[in-house]
């Protein structure tokens, strides 16, 4: 049997980032199982609420020094994008299955490319440009408006995908100057605190299986982050990116097994073309810094 620290650290980047991916879909799975019993904002609260809990439970004794920020308003702002994210992507599965909601979201890596280039100033070629136009056409594939199948529930899940972009395109911007248990306590501590002024309101009386749910949700999010940090801790980011892809096919696995939800062909077809839209973005742009490093190192000498 192979050594677990005998394997390059690519390749426990990337079998942590496949844990992360199952785990994550599963968690996404159970939010759409707790969205029958209760209301959305119940389960985004147990998504975050749970993060925040196992936060303090395990990291208690450097919960002030993780408070301490030299960006707290990109920290605040990143919160929210990231709460928003997952408000509409559980508010998508109301309606939608598993694998097309998970699809849209998927667009984040192409938007992240066209994000960059309108608010950072990042040139984007024709080849990226097709590629961003591609991945719409894919997700107006799987939401097909015009249809018996459109409604104005799947267009959630491009909410998802623009604020993953904008989520990340404000961690690019704060970039290694923050420790992630920085950006992990904030995203728990705001998160929570947001919902929390909403879930009261329109508050449904869980039963004994929906605590369970929320319970498990919350713990799975959080082992979910845990594995993500882990997964680019020891893999290069580039390396191990499109190994995220695997989430279409958890998914899809999650949502027959617990909600008989195949995908039909629209679906697959709109999954393939944002997937392989992404998949060259994340080429292009490994392929440019490769040369951004070459140049600079052929300049050092």
């Amino acid at each position: 049997m192979t050594n677990w620290h005998s394997l390059s650290a690519q390749s426990r980047g990337i079998l942590f980032l496949l844990a992360c991916v199952l785990v994550m879909s599963l968690m996404d799975a159970i939010g759409k199982l707790l969205g029958t019993r209760v209301d959305v904002s119940q389960v985004v609260l147990a998504r975050f609420g749970g993060h925040l809990l196992l936060m303090l439970v395990i990291f208690g004794p450097r919960r002030r020094l993780s408070l301490r920020s030299q960006h707290p308003w990109l920290q605040l702002m990143r919160s929210l994008l990231q709460l928003g994210a997952a408000g509409f992507f559980f508010t998508a599965l109301q309606t939608q299955g598993l694998a097309a909601a998970s699809a849209v979201a998927d667009m984040n890596p192409v938007l992240i490319t066209l994000g960059a280039a309108i608010l950072l100033g990042e040139k984007v070629g024709w080849r990226r440009a097709i590629s961003i136009a591609a991945a719409f056409g894919g997700a107006l594939l799987i939401i097909r408006p015009g249809t018996a199948v459109f409604s104005l529930s799947s267009i959630w899940p491009f909410g998802t995908a623009l604020c993953f972009a904008g989520y990340a395109l404000l961690t690019r911007m704060v970039g290694t100057r923050e420790p992630p248990l920085t950006g992990l306590f904030y995203t728990g501590v705001i998160c929570t605190a947001a919902v929390a002024l909403i879930a009261p309101f329109r508050w449904e009386q869980p039963d004994a299986l929906a605590w369970g749910l929320m319970a498990l949700m919350g713990s799975l999010g959080f082992v979910g982050q845990l594995f993500l940090m882990r997964a680019y801790a020891e893999g290069d980011a580039s390396a191990i990116a499109p190994f995220a892809y695997t989430g279409l096919i958890a998914a899809s696995f999650w949502g027959i097994i617990f909600f008989d939800q195949w995908p039909d062909i629209w679906t697959v077809l709109g999954a393939l073309v944002i997937v392989g839209s992404g998949l060259y973005v994340w080429h292009r742009e490994t392929r440019t810094q490769t040369a951004q490093d070459t140049d600079a190192s052929s300049g050092e000498r």
